[in-house]
């Protein structure tokens, strides 16, 4: 009778994959799963969703993988964070799974993808992704995970865009040219608020928040061949009147000369939420970000737009993103990481973050992509141009942050800064 009365009050447990009183023990700082769960994957993951700042966001992933860990309870997932310098850890990660010491499983930056692709080390993740998945991406991210075998060698699994957010208050109509947008920031500064605020410190946001205005005049840099070409000729042209509208805006006062220091978006909602500005570039998952933190009053006073271009039109936005890979030969590290990418992020972490999908599907499953917002952000998108796949942007992106940095401090004039990142490039390119 006690055996019976004793296995009988077991049963519960046994038919459990983790018992209760350790579920609360699967999301640890730098692990998902039990300690020891007898196969390990190491995962190396930003900070914007797991362990996100935002409580909600870091909810959400928290109940996204701890779902996903307990289904598969002979797994832990060992966690690394990346800081938030891209190019500098990206290089990192690219070197040390050269060397045999990367992680399993990695968040590569979009602008990255070509790079890690071309050095061989990305492994294919087809027994996760059919070919209806791949055939529903929108065709620039397709391109850019599949290789010429069609075998899947990433999952970009949320893409983004710049848009150009506005206090009405302070500037009720959205400026359609540069012109009219260094109007209203100098009217903006006239009132007793910052005019344009933008990313200018080194990191790759300032160089792709930038590019915009060189790409809304048609400019290319690189040309079909992968090399670069974007201080040569028409290219060069296009390039000096993007950096001489920055630099006027600075020097105007339309922007603050503290843009300069900027190398982070939080900067942009901090701001907002004091009150001091009135206007900047930032990405399209701010929108939400802002509705959370605002009171519902101030919040109704921000407008999102296009960015206003050299004429009304000619206008674009840069599109990135995140996508998640495997670097382990192993296949089933190999598999757990695409499930990672499919599970968790493709799908349920857009729609926790308000991240726009790469999918086109995705956008009718959720009810997150019914706001207004996202019909100007799919306007918007189709003047979206992606970092172009050449395995010379990083050096290019570095090339154009110390030309910038020096331009907007006003060390090197525009001609004499583009020359120097041109030549610099060009001497990376000639030693690949």
């Amino acid at each position: 009778m006690k055996t019976t009365i004793l296995a009988a009050a077991l049963a519960p447990a046994l038919v459990l994959p983790i018992a209760p009183s350790a579920a609360q023990e699967l999301i640890a700082r730098n692990r998902v799963g039990l300690p020891d769960a007898p196969n390990t994957l190491t995962f190396r993951l930003t900070s914007y969703d797991l362990y996100a700042s935002d409580p909600a966001t870091r909810t959400a992933f928290e109940d996204l993988f701890r779902d996903f860990i307990a289904a598969r309870p002979d797994w832990k997932i060992e966690t690394q964070l990346q800081t938030g310098n891209i190019g500098q850890e990206q290089a990192r990660l690219l070197q040390q799974t050269q060397a045999g010491r990367g992680p399993d499983c990695a968040m590569i930056d979009s602008s990255q993808l070509a790079l890690f692709k071309d050095t061989g080390v990305l492994q294919p993740m087809n027994m996760v992704f059919s070919e209806a998945d791949v055939a529903d991406l929108f065709p620039y991210v397709r391109e850019a995970v599949t290789n010429e075998a069609g075998e899947v060698l990433a999952w970009w699994w949320f893409t983004d865009l710049r848009v150009l957010y506005r206090d009405t208050s302070v500037v009720p109509e959205a400026p359609q040219t540069w012109e009219a947008l260094r109007e209203a920031g100098l009217a903006s500064a006239e009132a007793g608020r910052e005019g344009l605020l933008f990313n200018g410190g080194r990191w790759e946001g300032t160089a792709f928040d930038w590019l915009a205005h060189f790409w809304a005049q048609d400019g290319q840099l690189v040309d079909e061949d992968g090399a670069p070409v974007f201080a040569q000729g028409e290219n060069r042209e296009k390039m000096l009147n993007a950096l001489r509208f920055y630099r006027d805006l600075v020097d105007s006062g339309a922007a603050p000369r503290r843009v300069t220091a900027i190398t982070d978006y939080d900067t942009f909602n901090a701001a907002a939420a004091a009150g001091t500005a009135s206007m900047f570039i930032g990405g399209n998952w701010q929108y939400g970000q802002l509705r959370t933190t605002l009171p519902e009053d101030h919040f109704a006073d921000w407008e999102v737009s296009q960015i206003p271009g050299p004429d009304a039109e000619s206008r674009a936005t840069g599109t990135g993103g995140w996508s998640i890979a495997a670097l382990s030969s192993d296949p089933a590290k190999r598999q757990l990481c695409g499930e990672i990418a499919k599970e968790i992020y493709a799908g349920p972490g857009n729609a926790a973050q308000g991240l726009l999908p790469t999918s086109a599907a995705i956008y009718d499953q959720f009810d997150t992509y019914d706001g207004p917002e996202y019909d100007l952000f799919a306007e918007a998108l189709e003047n979206g141009v992606a970092r172009p796949g050449a395995a010379i942007y990083p050096e290019i992106s570095n090339q154009i942050q110390i030309m910038l940095g020096d331009v907007l401090a006003g060390t090197a004039e525009p001609e004499a800064a583009l020359d120097a990142a041109g030549r610099a490039v060009q001497a990376a390119y000639d030693r690949q």
